[in-house]
């Protein structure tokens, strides 16, 4: 497995654990408040997970562009250093 999906994978979880459904419920471009009911709070948790997680920092302002798998991925990619 290539690493960005070795990544990929990993957010999935934690996103899914933060919005409380199973990691296969969630698509890579199903938004995160129209389709899973997210809130600002979990979307909070969400980037604080990951800057946990991965030891990074990504500011708040970055928080409207991530509205799905696939766009929460760019964002930490761009901060982490991973593949695009």
């Amino acid at each position: 497995m290539a690493g960005g999906d070795r990544y990929m994978e990993e957010l999935r979880e934690l996103i899914a654990e933060v919005l409380e459904i199973e990691p296969e419920e969630l698509t890579d471009t199903g938004d995160f408040q129209e389709e899973y009911e997210s809130d600002s709070l979990r979307a909070i948790e969400v980037l604080a997970r990951i800057e946990k997680r991965y030891k990074i920092e990504i500011p708040q302002e970055e928080l409207p562009k991530m509205q799905n798998l696939k766009a929460v991925y760019a964002v930490t990619a761009s901060y982490a250093g991973w593949p695009e």
